[in-house]
């Protein structure tokens, strides 16, 4: 098997050295050999690398040929019946659930997509393994055949309002862009349940021979957060659960930012100075300033064809024009050229002292208005020449 030097999930370097090193180990945990199989059979060697970007503990390995299909080796047990159940129930309530699409992805035989839907969902799952998907169809579940393997993956009976990935992500090589394809395919707001194998508690607890070529990531509470949060997620949760052994995630679909507050402040801020050029006739108000700020503002309000020019004590911007409205930058003594009756302060935190200054310089002749917490203040009312 061929080493790997860059992280799977996040493409960063790994370490150089391995974080552990195990030999003639078990070369799959499925398709166990026969007594004919035996002379072919060999250990292989395991190295657990760590990502230096992510930190994200993973085999460096290529990953087992059966890698999509998720087989449980035996039933679940009733204290797990029981557990997940119980488990379930509590999601589905404590997120509006019941009732609702709920997908499981990597459903195998329907052990878990049978207590989901006992539990109140309307349960569905995507599977790969053909004869899975048709124990799941003979039992009566709704089930699809396929695997999600990234975010142009589009499942039949979508989108979902919630999602469980129970024990399978670790298997996953590409597990970030099945996360993206999930995401894909659920609706706005959709919660989800990730669990994994718990790495902190198998530190914790010295449990060495916990590495088998099927688990290629390892993931702490820290790593799976990073990996979900990276791929369309918000952590509402993540705890340990069943003994320890399981990290438990809540999750939710991340939504768009909502910048409608930036808008309305943009549309109460124009109306501020529609109200204070009104005052005064086209052309006979200055801008005092020529930072980022002011040049944007000059865009978006819509007023470079109401000001004259703007000012600035900086000798480098003196001589150039605003960019995008293309208005003359000045010095401050313009100013006793008569050409305005009114100046417009953007300034940024240097305004208060601009206005001292102005005032100091030319008393009551212009009127003064000045940025502050988003709105066009009024300083000086009228203009009022000498």
């Amino acid at each position: 098997m061929a080493a790997i030097e860059h992280c799977r999930l996040c493409a960063q370097p790994l370490f150089a050295r391995p974080l552990l090193v195990q030999d003639d180990m078990p070369a799959a945990a499925q398709g166990l050999p026969t007594a004919e199989g035996l002379d072919a059979d060999r250990g292989v060697r395991l190295a657990l690398r760590q990502c230096g970007g992510c930190g994200l503990a993973q085999l460096d390995a290529e990953p087992v040929p059966y890698w999509r299909d998720v087989i449980r080796a035996a039933g679940i047990s009733p204290e797990m019946r029981d557990f997940r159940l119980r488990q379930f129930r509590a999601w589905l309530d404590g997120h509006g659930l019941a009732g609702r699409k709920v997908l499981e992805v990597g459903c195998g035989r329907g052990e878990y997509l049978s207590l989901l839907a006992e539990a109140g969902a309307d349960a569905h799952g995507v599977e790969h393994l053909e004869a899975s998907v048709d124990a799941c169809s003979a039992a009566g579940l709704s089930v699809e055949r396929g695997f999600v393997d990234g975010p142009e993956t589009r499942l039949a009976a979508g989108p979902f309002d919630g999602f469980m990935i129970l024990n399978f992500l670790e298997h996953i090589p590409t597990a970030h862009l099945t996360l993206q394809g999930i995401a894909a395919n659920l609706a706005d707001g959709a919660v989800g349940m990730v669990e994994v194998p718990n790495f902190d508690m198998i530190v914790d607890k010295g449990l060495f021979a916990e590495f088998i070529p099927d688990h290629l990531f390892y993931f702490t509470e820290g790593t799976l957060r990073r990996l979900l949060e990276a791929n369309g997620f918000e952590v509402l949760d993540c705890r340990a659960e069943w003994h320890d052994y399981v990290l438990s995630a809540i999750v939710r679909k991340r939504a768009p930012q909502d910048l409608s507050g930036l808008i309305g402040c943009e549309a109460a801020l124009r109306a501020s100075f529609d109200d204070f050029l009104g005052r005064f006739e086209p052309g006979r108000v200055a801008i005092w300033g020529a930072g980022h700020q002011a040049l944007a503002l000059i865009s978006l309000m819509g007023i470079a064809d109401r000001v004259r020019y703007v000012l600035d004590s900086a000798p480098f911007k003196q001589g150039r024009y605003t960019p995008a409205t293309h208005l003359p930058i000045v010095a401050p003594e313009r100013l006793l050229d008569g050409e305005v009756d009114a100046v417009i302060v953007l300034a940024a935190s240097y305004s208060a002292e601009v206005v001292r200054q102005i005032q100091a310089r030319h008393g009551e002749r212009f009127a003064i208005a000045r940025l502050d917490d988003n709105r066009l203040q009024t300083v000086s009312p009228e203009a009022r020449p000498c």
